[in-house]
């Protein structure tokens, strides 16, 4: 079964027929909305089920009351509608053959590329521009104590600082595990800054090490939560790139 979302498998009643709202399968969404995610674990709970079927969603997220229907109608799959639920709320969908898509999209999921565009500026800094955002950069390794555009280390660090934290919280949601606070701190530091900066020509300017603390406040067992924390070094892509190239030591502590 995988992995993205929990789905359970019901067997028909009796009742079914005169009841629309049984399900035959129940995805959880947890708190991710319709785009960044949710639409994908749909259309794989979606995948057993025959035409006529019902699919339950279960969500935690606001916006979903509007996309879901939305979405329904451009896919031909039919709301039934909605009701309050433990914590959730409880999404019926009724299953028509519309699902031919779903490889596609998979297919088109996995061979998605980010793109950004980076333009210089005046000053030593650089504005770059990633789908509806714009934001400055300023010199690749600048460690003064205040700069006026954050450098390109501070944004790797923070690349993978926001994937590891996001991610552990998007993977606690999906599971109904209740997280109260997050934080990780990181340091990293180069083999030769003098060499970046053309002081000395011996050494290398590459990232030799990254270290830090992952912060985890939650009333879960910590079995759970290090299970969590291993799933979520295992599928951060930015953790398992730069991993590949220098040693990362993060280690967890879970606070209660």
């Amino acid at each position: 079964m995988s992995s993205l979302a929990k789905v359970q498998l019901l067997l028909p009643t009796k009742n079914q027929v005169n009841n629309m709202r049984t399900p035959n399968a129940v995805c959880d969404g947890g708190d991710l909305d319709c785009g960044s995610g949710l639409l994908l674990i749909i259309k794989k709970a979606m995948d057993p089920l025959l035409d006529g079927q019902i699919l339950e969603v279960r969500s935690r997220e606001r916006t979903v009351a509007e996309d879901l229907p939305a979405w329904c109608r451009m896919v031909d799959h039919e709301f039934l509608g909605s009701e309050p639920g433990d914590n959730t709320t409880r999404y019926f969908i009724l299953r028509s053959s519309a699902q031919a898509e779903l490889e596609q999209d998979l297919q088109a999921a996995k061979g998605y590329q980010w793109s950004v565009r980076v333009r210089g500026e005046k000053d030593l800094s650089a504005k770059v521009h990633s789908r509806n955002h714009t934001f400055l950069a300023g010199q690749p390794a600048d460690f003064s104590p205040k700069v006026n555009a954050p450098s390109a280390l501070d944004y790797l660090l923070a690349s993978l600082a926001s994937c590891l934290t996001v991610g552990y919280k998007a993977q606690a949601s999906k599971r109904n595990l209740e997280i109260d606070n997050l934080e990780l701190s990181l340091k990293g530091g180069l083999d030769n800054v003098l060499y970046h900066l053309e002081l000395e020509d011996e050494g290398s300017p590459k990232l030799n090490r990254i270290t830090g603390t992952f912060y985890v406040s939650s009333p879960e067992s910590e079995i759970e939560l290090e299970e969590l924390w291993n799933n979520t070094l295992a599928r951060s892509p930015i953790y398992q790139t730069l991993k590949q190239a220098l040693n990362i030591e993060i280690k967890l502590s879970i606070v209660f």
